[in-house]
């Protein structure tokens, strides 16, 4: 598994674009914003899912996985015009993608992403 980190918006699409290129499969995992002070995410069920997403993800072969941070818990709480909630429907965070060239596929939400069973089925798919 790659990761790779978009921290600007601006630079999501064309790093998603870089990542299809490749013909591999893409995975997009939207999260919260890690805080500086603990190095995790505001976002707990955020904290909880990444580990069991980063396994999942790792099981897939040459699978890339595009982390998206959705900024800090003002940024995105309530805020029906954020970016990522108007371009690509993300209904809530944690919320993990099978992207392709269509854009975004089949998704895990929330409480789903830290479901091991669920997140293998998804990635097997």
């Amino acid at each position: 598994m790659k990761a790779v980190r978009v921290n600007e918006i601006e630079q999501f699409e064309p790093e998603v674009k870089k990542a299809l290129e490749t013909g591999n499969p893409v995975f997009v995992l939207f999260f919260g914003t890690e805080l500086p002070e603990t190095s995790e995410s505001w976002c707990p069920d955020c904290v909880i899912a990444d580990p069991l997403v980063r396994k999942a993800v790792m099981n897939v072969k040459d699978s890339i996985l595009i982390e998206a941070p959705v900024g800090n818990r003002n940024d995105w709480k309530g805020n029906t015009t954020h970016p990522y909630r108007v371009r690509y429907q993300v209904p809530a965070i944690p919320t993990l993608f099978k992207w392709t060239a269509e854009g975004p596929g089949d998704k895990l939400v929330e409480e789903d992403c830290a479901d091991a069973t669920k997140l293998a089925q998804f990635v097997g798919n």
